[in-house]
């Protein structure tokens, strides 16, 4: 099976999406003029090209994508080459309103945008197939092929008739008789029980809350239904260039796939990431996606897409301050990237997207955009061969769940303030903050390689997951775990005392009372800290009380407790004492920062034997770095302090020389 390495050949893919159909063919050959002075070596084309490859049913125009592949193959860029099978021509909509995917409320979504499809079509899946077949026939030998790119953003969702058959398919396959699903849904509840399969239909708009186990199987159900898509495209294309990696591109820690499912049918990973200028923590949010990502991909992965400049769908879309994009370029090389791509090239002149920023601004080549461009494509063809293909290491391990994520998010929870997405970025944030970096894990993954694993909050637990927690515990592992994890089983269902047992017993609870949830600005007084978002009544006779409540209805009860390596949280601690906590239970465990005494804001992360030191702020610092070691992207020595500028970077090789 071909994987990412076959596409980078020891260098570091630097790039973005190129669509030359929006503009006249006699401005392609300053494009690759462009490309070559940035050092662009792979390029994606035919994301959003499928109208003009099929502009009427069945007619196949090629031959403008003839010349542009033979354009850039002569000039050495590669091609990313994607099925565009995301955005259907108007004519299909026209033709086949069974193509159109439907709302909660019926709806039709009509065509005029992108993602207008519905994934259980049998018709869309026709024609998405058949010009699927005939692009890897023509192009699946061509020597400027580097990469497949299935698709685009994967992220419909659609509540039709044909879905719904499609999803009693897909239920009867996971439950075999109507009687099994009524046990798992819990049908007794308000008179819900189902007689035949017809009568099951998607969580479609109710009179008031909607069954929980059937919108989280409706969750199931559309990332498999979609994957099912992605995987029909994938085997033609792996049929005519076997040798060829296939990737799709994920959103950022999005809702609407199970990432761990998906990754396993991709050759290379890859990921669309948009850290906003203004968040004083877009670089945290970077070093999660891309920790997240090189976790799924178990290695090396791709950056398919961000931001040269400004973003055109925030409330203000504010440009990068000077350093950025080469800041948070190399941030992601410095977490396992092989690949720097853009959305897109040339930044457009009509369409939606025609503010959001391009790798070629409105500016053009004289603009500081592309200044910026050619500078980090200069760096990266430098540090390609030193670093392609390295591994970050790292001892600590975050666990998450998109099931878990599902599940926790159901319409009658006990607190709408309690945000999964949100927990689990403070709970990183707190290792970022610390200088440790993580790889992220599913809570039924081998984790004997790990010397600490977090789980911020897993609502919804397996037995084999729970399983797997003792015996890392039990193994010697230190386990850190927050609130509301443990509460359910795979079909939502609250476990007795509302966490497993096994769990309790693990962490010396003895019972757990009450949830004591917070409003959004609410705090609790703890031992040394306050607490946030959640609170919890409970008794652990058998567990160290490491931090108690101070006041209210709580008070005297613990807040942090922990029974040999195995910690409970049950609140959230502040910032600032979730970094200090969890940087404690760290170092007694052995772990500890790559560089010690970094600056607030400052950042190190070790890939093979490279060391990155990164400023997240907008001030110069000085980094105390113990030993000698060679400045590769300056070629200077460093001996004892490295001064970084604003946003500046270092890639350090230990020794002088």
């Amino acid at each position: 099976m071909p994987a990412l390495g076959d596409a980078t050949r020891g260098r570091i893919l630097f790039g973005g999406d190129y669509n030359p159909e929006q503009w006249p063919e006699e401005t392609w050959a300053d494009d690759v003029r462009l490309m070559r002075d940035a050092g662009v070596n792979s390029v994606t084309v035919g994301v959003f090209s499928w109208a003009r490859i099929e502009p009427r049913p069945g007619v196949r125009e090629f031959g403008w994508l003839d010349r542009l592949t033979e354009l850039l193959h002569s000039h050495d860029i590669g091609v990313v080459l994607a099925t565009p099978t995301a955005s259907p021509p108007p004519w299909m909509g026209a033709r086949h309103p069974d193509t159109l995917p439907r709302d909660e409320d019926g709806r039709t979504v009509w065509w005029g945008s992108r993602q207008h499809f519905c994934p259980s079509s049998p018709t869309y899946r026709a024609y998405a197939t058949a010009l699927t077949e005939d692009l890897a026939a023509r192009y699946g030998d061509h020597p400027a092929l580097t990469l497949w790119h299935v698709n685009n953003e994967y992220c419909t969702f659609c509540w039709c008739d044909a879905t719904a058959r499609h999803f009693r398919r897909w239920l009867e396959a996971r439950y075999g008789t109507v009687d099994a699903l009524n046990e798992a849904w819990g049908t007794a509840f308000w008179s819900q029980r189902y007689d035949t399969w017809d009568e099951v239909i998607p969580p479609r708009r109710a009179q008031y809350l909607r069954n929980p186990a059937h919108l989280l199987d409706f969750r199931r159900f559309t990332s498999d239904a979609l994957l099912e898509c992605y995987v029909a495209e994938r085997d033609i294309v792996a049929r005519h260039s076997p040798h060829v990696p296939v990737t799709t591109n994920f959103m950022p820690f999005w809702t609407g796939q199970d990432a761990w499912r998906w990754a396993a049918e991709e050759d290379a990973v890859s990921v669309d990431v948009y850290p906003d200028p203004k968040d004083p923590l877009g670089g945290q949010y970077n070093a999660m996606i891309g920790d997240m990502t090189r976790s799924q991909a178990r290695g090396p992965w791709m950056v398919m897409e961000q931001a040269a400049g400004p973003v055109n769908w925030r409330g203000v879309n504010h440009p990068k301050p000077r350093g950025l994009n080469r800041l948070h370029s190399l941030q992601s090389v410095a977490r396992g990237a092989d690949a720097v791509c853009y959305f897109q090239w040339r930044q457009s002149r009509q369409g939606a997207e025609k503010f959001h920023s391009g790798m070629v601004s409105h500016a053009g080549e004289h603009g500081r955009t592309f200044g910026e461009v050619k500078r980090i494509g200069a760096e990266l063809a430098a540090l390609g061969p030193r670093v392609a293909g390295t591994r970050v290491a790292s001892d600590v391990a975050v666990l998450h769940d998109w099931h878990a994520w599902w599940a926790a998010e159901q319409e009658g929870r006990p607190s709408r303030e309690v945000a999964y997405p949100e927990v689990v970025r403070a709970w990183h944030r707190a290792l970022w903050e610390g200088g440790l970096t993580a790889d992220f894990a599913h809570p039924e993954h081998d984790l004997g390689g790990y010397r600490v694993v977090v789980v911020p909050q897993l609502y919804l637990l397996t037995d084999a997951a729970v399983d797997n927690l003792v015996a890392y515990a039990a193994g010697g592992g230190t386990l850190v775990c927050g609130f509301l994890t443990g509460v359910a089983d795979e079909d939502d269902r609250v476990r007795p005392g509302g966490m497993d047992e096994r769990l309790r017993a693990l962490f010396g609870i003895g019972t757990l009372h009450e949830w004591w949830p917070l409003d959004r600005d609410e705090k609790v007084a703890c031992d040394g800290f306050a607490g946030t978002l959640w609170s919890e009544e409970l008794e652990a006779p058998d567990a160290e009380v490491v931090a108690a409540y101070r006041d209210g209805e709580l008070a005297g009860l613990p807040a942090v407790l922990r029974r040999d390596r195995a910690w409970y949280l049950s609140t959230l601690p502040e910032p600032a004492a979730l970094r200090d906590l969890l940087a404690r239970i760290a170092d007694g465990a052995g772990v500890r920062p790559v560089l010690d005494g970094l600056p607030t804001g400052v950042e190190a992360v070790r890939r093979g034997d490279l060391l990155f030191v990164l400023n997240h702020g907008r001030t110069p610092v000085e980094v105390p770095v113990p030993g000698e070691y060679r400045e590769l992207l300056a070629g200077t020595p460093v001996t004892g302090t490295l001064a970084l500028e604003r946003y500046g970077v270092a890639v350090l090789r230990e020794g002088a020389a």
